[in-house]
């Protein structure tokens, strides 16, 4: 049994609380770990380190050049842990070490990319209109941040938000998912044996109504990074806004991947499988809603259906599976309850529809990937998030149809469209309300492109070069040079 502490100022405390939750791996269904309880008191230690670190410390007295260069070592140290904290990974969250282990090495990108932007970030000489004035704008680090994280894809996602950060000149309270808390504290402890200062990074683990609403609500944050469902970031939102806190919320999505009938039907039915099968459908991005051209619905349902049945469930370590198990208990009871729902809706199940039965020595939760058809677009399987394998296939008539269906959600997170033809790739990337448009090809991500969602599926961008930005505040600074002024009291 591994007990693990909180992270603060650089080192190992135990809760004041002496309280600590099970983490249960949702492989074996067995506890395999201890994760702090922090409260109240636990987060004002860590947001007193990250104040102290980012305005009295060493990194407070960096230059941006030298920032860059410490993140670029850290990059280095996470290589060489790729692997250890992708097994630890797989075992709090379940998901395919073949995944993690790419995402665990492909994180420390994230660090060199804004480790290389640190000293990239320039302010202006605006060419005032007033005589004898010198003015220039300066980018400054907005203060100390709360990075809040899901339980699907910790560490990548915690990059995301964690690598410019600390790029601008912030430090950072980094709060997980209480279910999959283990890598994240693992991934803090390797920033003191990178060279990074104490109280850069601090991680605080518990509940997400006592130590992430008092994460969200510590006057001293003044930036929240938030990835997680809706219902969680209006929370977020509303308590950040009491203090006029800077808020980026990446939240849920119900994106449409659109198949024409011009498209390479194998690639694209590869894609729908990728798009959400992988990772059991547990991802923000998974292209849940499958719109095929009328002309060609049946013959590509019948090599979707033919492709999915033959998907291995297994042991995440394991190369051979392609399946792994539901995160969490509650996720599971979801996902078997939507898929009822859909049921009780009128569309017809073609592929699973319940529980799978947990491979030899397993004792977690899986589900059978399950695909419906005869989906109307109003339907709740169409409009709200299950997280998990299921997939709804709808019909559409012509490109408009397509828009319009796909258009019709609360959500703008992605899209995917499926097509040999130019024009209509440019025409459909331009109509698709998403922040995210893939055409041939689904859920690819990089540091060097922004993501992020429209309508409810969040505010703000992670990646590229816009992200920084999020996490710098602009300061005026005025010079004048000419004479006194005759007369005090007319505006300058």
């Amino acid at each position: 049994m591994q007990v693990y502490q909180l992270f603060i100022d650089g080192q190992w405390v135990d809760p004041m609380t002496q309280r600590w939750l099970d983490s249960t791996n949702p492989y074996t269904g067995e506890i395999w770990a201890k994760i702090p309880r922090a409260d109240k008191q636990d987060v004002d230690k860590a947001v007193q380190a990250a104040e102290r670190a980012m305005r009295q410390g060493e990194w407070s007295r960096m230059k941006p050049s030298q920032r860059g260069q410490a993140l670029i070592r850290f990059a280095d140290v996470l290589v060489e842990h790729s692997t250890q904290l992708a097994t630890t990974e797989v075992k709090d969250n379940g998901k395919l070490f073949a995944e993690m282990s790419n995402q665990c090495r492909y994180m420390a990108e994230w660090f060199r990319y804004y480790g290389g932007m640190a000293d990239k970030v320039q302010g202006t000489v605006p060419p005032i209109d007033k005589p004898s004035v010198l003015n220039f704008t300066r980018y400054e680090p907005v203060g100390v941040t709360a990075c809040i994280t899901p339980w699907n894809s910790p560490l990548l996602l915690m990059a995301w938000k964690v690598a410019p950060a600390l790029a601008a000149g912030n430090a950072v309270v980094i709060k997980p998912s209480e279910f999959t808390s283990a890598s994240t504290l693992e991934f803090a402890a390797l920033s003191i044996q990178a060279g990074l200062p104490p109280g850069l990074i601090n991680v605080i683990t518990g509940l997400g109504d006592e130590a992430g609403e008092s994460l969200v609500t510590h006057p001293l944050v003044r930036k929240v990074a938030f990835t997680g469902g809706e219902s969680g970031g209006r929370r977020v939102n509303i308590a950040a806004a009491a203090d006029f806190k800077n808020v980026t919320l990446e939240l849920g999505g119900k994106s449409a991947n659109i198949v024409f009938d011009d498209a390479r039907i194998e690639d694209a039915v590869s894609g729908a499988i990728s798009g959400i099968f992988a990772a059991s459908g547990q991802t923000c991005i998974a292209g849940s809603r499958l719109l095929v051209h009328e002309s060609i619905h049946d013959a590509f349902v019948q090599k979707l259906v033919t492709l999915a049945s033959s998907a291995k469930f297994g042991d995440p370590m394991s190369a051979e599976t392609q399946l792994g198990p539901i995160t969490t208990e509650p996720q599971y009871r979801k996902i078997l309850e939507y898929i009822e729902i859909a049921k009780s809706e009128g569309a017809r199940c073609v592929l699973g529809g319940s529980a799978a039965t947990p491979p030899a020595g397993a004792k977690g939760y899986f589900v059978k990937p399950t695909i419906f058809v005869d989906v109307q677009a109003h339907m709740r399987i169409a409009q709200e998030e299950v997280f998990g394998p299921v997939l709804c296939v709808i019909k559409f008539k012509d490109d408009q149809d397509a828009v319009r269906i796909a258009n019709a959600t609360q959500y703008g997170l992605a899209a995917g469209v499926w097509t040999e033809s130019l024009r209509r790739a440019v025409d459909m990337s331009n109509q698709l309300i998403a922040g995210t448009v893939w055409v041939n090809t689904y859920r690819s991500t990089s540091y060097t492109s922004p993501f992020g969602g429209f309508k409810s599926s969040g505010l703000g961008r992670e990646n590229g070069m816009d992200a920084i930005y999020d996490y710098l505040q602009v300061k005026s600074v005025w010079f004048y040079t000419g004479s006194p002024v005759d007369n005090p009291y007319i505006r300058r």
